[in-house]
């Protein structure tokens, strides 16, 4: 059989074959049994946390590729261990960011997603952190984080039999619209947050304390509202400058 219709033939199959859709209540992962090379996907309900480096470009032309190595090792370890630390799986990197799930329906869980997003901006732009400053000397780290919630699909993809071109693709708007929020955040303004997110945030993550004029104690929002164009329209989505220290 040619390369031509070797191809034509599995894509006329995928294209025909109705796709199953199986709800499960976890974050799959590659060696899931239920994950095949047919039309099958698991669906899970989540919030999405993504990061991505800025200017990495400009690090790229500033440093050799092992001070980039060494610099992108540093912010990938720390956001996988504050992710897991709070419920989160890490599921993909691609390049210099990262995309982590917190399953769950639940207001915790979300809120638990939000900490680790106000953690990880601690632990990489905060001076008193004890990392920024050693990333520092080789170049200040910029990035933005997003999150949304809702249902995410999870298919496998590649070639069967060979596990170097095989993974996983996450399908739905919250994984793109938390890839767009990210786009909005930068310093300081590091973390952004859908509206459905803001909406159902425990207080300990949507509150803080200010002193007032009076030098009083004082709660207040953390969170500010922004639009963002997202699928031809203008929806509501937060940035805070706020951070939780570890």
């Amino acid at each position: 059989m040619s390369l031509k219709s070797d191809i034509t033939d599995k894509v006329k199959e995928i294209l025909d074959t109705n796709f199953q859709i199986e709800d499960v209540k976890y974050v799959p992962e590659i060696s899931d049994s239920k994950l095949t090379f047919g039309n099958k996907g698991l669906q899970f309900e989540a919030t999405v946390l993504y990061i991505d480096l800025r200017d990495s470009t400009k690090i790229l032309n500033k440093h050799n590729k092992s001070t980039i190595a060494k610099i992108h090792k540093a912010y990938l370890y720390t956001t996988v261990k504050i992710a897991k630390s709070l419920g989160g799986e890490v599921r993909s990197f691609n390049g210099d960011s990262v995309l982590a799930f917190f399953e769950g329906t639940t207001k915790t869980t979300l809120s638990n997603a939000v900490e680790a997003a106000m953690k990880i901006r601690y632990m990489i732009a905060h001076s008193e952190s004890g990392i920024n400053t050693l990333l520092s000397k080789y170049s200040a780290v910029d990035f933005g984080i997003g999150l949304d919630y809702g249902k995410i699909l999870c298919v496998k993809v590649g070639v069967g039999g060979d596990t170097n071109t095989k993974d996983l693709i996450w399908i739905g708007n919250p994984v793109n619209k938390s890839v767009k929020i990210s786009d909005e955040c930068r310093a300081s303004d590091y973390i952004g947050i859908s509206s459905y997110v803001y909406s159902n945030l425990n207080d300990s993550v949507k509150y803080g304390t200010r002193k007032n004029y009076f030098g009083q104690d004082e709660k207040v929002d953390m969170w500010t509202p922004y639009q963002v164009l997202y699928n031809g329209k203008y929806e509501t989505f937060y940035k805070t400058n706020w951070y939780w220290s570890i």
